[in-house]
């Protein structure tokens, strides 16, 4: 017999499930709460609640209307859904049972918010138990999409569809496995695919919607049924619904990324359907996603030269795209003056710090930006769904009510991103479907008009950028005329676009930088300092942008530039103070040694330091404040001494704290994990320091912080691969800078730093920053070699061993095979006799390595301790010694001419060839055995 509720029990909770959403009597409402979560006792109560919720009339046990019996069960479900979330791994398997058996009564409800909510708790029992825990979930669902019986209300098929969509998303990837030999997907996409054809367009709409999730995973249900979704997308093309039609969309677009061959012979009616879904009016998620093609398109190498021919036709809409709609220019039109209004929190965007570049890792600026319609740099999102855990989605909505309608992904930013991709790809072409838009509306009445037309300006910048050189001198005044224009919207556009444009008039002889160049980067200074607090972060994005672009050409300007900072420090409100650092950190960083100046020290500092006191230890603020105090403190050298102690210990008390904070909490489940960006930025602050700082002031600072290097060990040994990479980094400044307090405390930090070098942990993380600490440990292992030299002994077997395995590695990254040869040969500068009987068995691997690093002195540190590695065993290079000879013959003139370090080298090598020759008796054929301009370099470089 199936389980029945007791009448008194079943009583007590509806009415405690109402109470508890009681608004109106805060007494009533607490007492139910405190009720319910007594009730979460009873082994009966999730039994209970889904009896509640599935029963459409109140039982006669509940003396409730229809309305307030309506409130509770929606409570019921919600409590359900919350029970299932946290504790289904424990519930008894009968309350398990029973759930299943009654909730699918849910998806035939009258209610749409009741079927809603039954599909939530039945995706949330599949999350829980998994596919097979409830494997015959998906044929009750389908059975009941499809009508089997033909008596299957329309609720019921729309409620079922929308649970198997619910289903999809939180197991997209569940459902392509195999269980018993079967894989789920195999038996459910052709039903989807089925359902695209029903006559209730919630259900055609939401069977597309699953299948769009599963395209771009592209398992074989889906390949092997593509001719026949395409078959299916062309007839629900002209479909009644909106919602279809979106779907249809975005179906189109996610082929585009998995088969796009299967796109090409269709293109020209895709273009016009893209044309005529994206210029329907009062539907903007239907135009977002046919504005997705023309972005997926343009960025498929394989698609993009096929959309030449119609960009007549798609610029157009896409220009017409960007224009702030009606009721986003309502809402714009109320933002005036707001500077002096503080920010909320929640205004304020998070930041994360960057850690400490791996050592001769590549450092190529590799970062992308798109086209925002905001004016402001925009990044690509901030997480990677392939991250979250099989079942999890994300929490983040774009329709959230609570975000900045101006960060939200939309029409218009897709729209501007297309366009600045088909610049990117067809060139002058876009440039001349775009002008009469220009021609018409960067002087036009209504300032939405003009802010388009300046987006799209600026959207072109990079892609058109020889086409649309010629019109500058007549645009760029302009422009600048237009960072005063009365709309705080078309300052912000216009602050965007004039970044974009800079590297041109940053790169005019002296007369265009006086025209161009001088009244742009005036302008935008001005602008930093506007009423309007967006129009400020455009500006600073734009002036970052700026300086990234002209580099050393800020030298001049540095007086000018400082004190509009200065002023800015003196009025920004805490969010615009982030981007404010990245530019102060971007001009340090390109400007360098032009900033220290007596004068300009006097100025930035103090408002940097009144900053610095004010933000406090545990505030996301000091992420950016402590990196471009990292950059300024490399730019300013001896000259930042004087604010360097004050600095030092406040950086090694947040180390303390934290590492403090870490182990309470690692002992303390219910303490928070402290954030450990704040030992990155900590730490590579101090490395920058220890570097900018003359010997004698680095290492009082060093000496003065007791503490310093247990700190430094303690950060060695973090569970983070980029606090480690960024310890790993100090501890090489430290040998370079302050080696005689760093020697003492050697045998402890070279015994953690060997453990370091060990490939098998990376190798099964799978992450490249933990290639990136081992690169910085490789790094540092040289330069304590290059001065501990001969006390290096004890340590040269484990350390060879480990920079071997490494160094015969060739799937690990290159530049960490290059890293582990450098402090290779470095270790041979004291330890040659210890390190020469493996010879024979390193020296290949090594040239192999050394052969991809530039000439450098650390190069010629490394080859100079291998030339005494053949000292001590010459017969061992037999194999390789025409590879050596070939790398020396290509070394730098400099490097082997010089006076100093030079000289060791080079009479080194000669100490080397002079072996060679007593060895082998025709010394001159076999050098000829050399290509011959080799051998010309090679005689010219060393005298033979």
């Amino acid at each position: 017999m199936a389980w029945q509720p007791q009448e008194e029990p079943l009583r007590q909770l509806a009415q405690c499930l109402k109470d508890s959403l009681s608004g109106h009597d805060k007494t009533a409402q607490k007492n139910a709460e405190i009720m319910l979560q007594q009730a979460k006792a009873s082994p009966d109560i999730d039994k209970y609640l889904a009896y509640v919720f599935s029963n459409g009339q109140p039982p006669p046990a509940v003396n409730m209307d229809q309305t307030t019996y309506h409130q509770a069960r929606a409570a019921a479900a919600v409590m359900l859904k919350n029970d299932i979330k946290s504790s289904y791994k424990t519930m008894p398997d009968a309350s398990k049972a029973y759930i299943r058996s009654i909730i699918l009564h849910g998806l035939q409800d009258a209610s749409p918010q009741m079927r809603n909510q039954a599909g939530n708790v039945i995706t949330e029992v599949v999350k829980q138990g998994g596919i097979m825990g409830w494997p015959q979930v998906l044929s009750e669902l389908i059975a009941l999409v499809s009508n089997q019986g033909g008596n299957v209300s329309r609720e019921a098929q729309d409620g079922a569809m929308s649970a198997l969509l619910k289903i999809c998303e939180d197991n997209r990837r569940g459902l392509d496995r195999e269980y018993q030999g079967q894989r789920p997907l195999n038996f459910m996409f052709p039903k989807l695919l089925e359902f695209t054809a029903s006559p209730l367009p919630k259900v055609r709409a939401d069977a597309l919607a699953s299948i769009n999730i599963f395209i771009p995973e592209k398992p074989q249900a889906v390949l092997s049924n593509l001719d026949s979704l395409l078959q299916q997308l062309f007839r629900l093309a002209s479909d009644e619904s909106d919602q279809v039609r979106q779907h249809v969309c975005r179906a189109f677009v996610h082929i585009c990324d998995v088969a796009p061959q299967k796109i090409v012979p269709h293109m020209d009616g895709l273009v016009d359907y893209m044309i005529t879904q994206q210029r329907i009016e009062n539907n903007e998620d239907l135009a977002l996603d046919a504005a997705e093609f023309w972005l997926c398109v343009g960025e498929d190498e394989k698609l993009r030269d096929c959309l030449g021919p119609y960009l007549p036709k798609v610029v157009p809409v896409l220009l017409e795209s960007m224009v702030y709609s009606e009721e986003d220019i309502m809402r714009l039109e109320g933002e005036k003056e707001d500077a002096e209004l503080d920010d909320r929190e929640q205004d304020i965007k998070p930041t994360f710090a960057t850690s400490k570049s791996a050592r001769l890792a590549s450092n190529a600026n590799g970062e992308s930006v798109a086209a925002d319609a905001n004016g402001t740099g925009m990044s690509a999102t901030a997480y990677d769904e392939d991250d979250l855990s099989e079942g999890e989605i994300d929490d983040f909505d774009d329709d959230d009510e609570f975000g900045d309608p101006e960060e939200m992904w939309n029409l218009r930013k897709c729209s501007a991103a297309a366009l600045d991709v088909l610049a990117s790809v067809f060139h002058e072409p876009v440039f001349n479907a775009t002008l009469p838009y220009l021609m018409q509306n960067l002087n036009h009445a209504e300032w939405p008009n003009r802010e388009a037309a300046v987006l799209a300006l600026g959207a072109i910048a990079d892609g058109c950028m020889s086409a649309v050189e010629p019109h500058l001198p007549e645009l760029t005044p302009y422009l600048i005329t237009l960072l005063h224009d009365p709309e705080p919207v078309v300052r912000q556009i216009t602050c965007w676009s004039l970044g974009r444009y800079s590297g041109w008039a940053s790169h005019l002889d002296d007369v265009g930088k006086r025209a161009f160049f001088e009244p742009m980067m005036d302008g935008i200074l001005q602008r930093m300092l506007d009423n309007n607090k967006r129009v400020q972060e455009a500006a600073a994005s734009a002036f970052a942008n700026l300086e990234e672009k002209a580099n050393t050409q800020l030298r001049n300007y540095c007086p000018v530039i400082v004190r509009q900072f200065v002023l800015c420090f003196a009025k920004y409100k805490d969010r615009n103070m982030f981007i404010l650092y990245d530019c102060v950190q971007t001009l340090a960083e390109h400007v360098g040694p032009a900033l220290a100046q007596e004068d300009l020290v006097n100025i930035l500092m103090p408002a940097l330091i009144q900053r610095w006191n004010r933000v406090s230890d545990q505030s996301r603020e000091m992420f950016p404040l402590l990196e471009c105090l990292s950059y300024v403190a490399t730019a300013l050298g001896p000259f930042f001494s004087r604010f360097a102690a004050a600095i030092f210990t406040r950086c090694i008390n947040i180390i303390h704290r934290n590492l403090e904070d870490s182990l309470i909490a690692a002992n303390d489940p219910g303490m928070e994990v402290p954030d450990k960006d704040f030992l990155v930025t900590s730490l590579d602050l101090l490395s920058a320091i220890i570097q900018a700082l003359e010997p004698p002031d680095s290492a009082t600072l060093v000496v003065q912080a007791q503490n310093f290097f247990e700190l430094l060990a303690v950060c060695m040994k973090d569970a983070n691969n980029d606090v480690r990479q960024s310890a790993y980094a100090l501890l090489g400044d430290c040998a370079i800078y302050v080696f005689d307090q760093l020697q003492p405390c050697l045998p402890t930090i070279l015994e953690i730093l060997i453990a370091q070098l060990e490939l098998t942990q990376v190798m099964r993380d799978g992450q490249e920053t933990g290639y990136s600490v081992i690169n910085n440990a490789c790094w540092s292992v040289g330069e304590i070699a290059m001065r501990q030299r001969e006390g290096m002994q004890p340590y040269v077997e484990r350390l060879l061993q480990k920079l071997a395995t490494i160094l015969f590695d060739e799937k690990v990254p290159e530049s960490l095979n290059e890293n582990a040869a450098i402090a290779l040969g470095r270790l041979g500068i004291g330890c040659s006799q210890y390190l020469a009987v493996h010879l024979a068995q390193i020296a290949p691997p090594f040239l192999r390595a050394i052969r991809q690093v530039m000439w450098t002195d650390e190069k010629g540190h490394a080859l100079t301790g291998f030339m005494q590695i053949i000292l001590a065993n010459p017969q061992a290079m037999e194999q390789c010694l025409l590879d050596f000879f070939l790398e020396m013959a290509e070394a730098n003139q400099n490097l082997v001419k010089g006076p100093g370090e030079q000289k060791v080298f080079r009479e080194t090598f000669q100490q080397v060839i002079q072996q060679y020759k007593r060895m082998i008796p025709d010394f001159d054929g076999f050098l000829n055995n050399l290509p011959r301009d080799k051998l010309s370099s090679f005689r010219d470089l060393y005298g033979v």
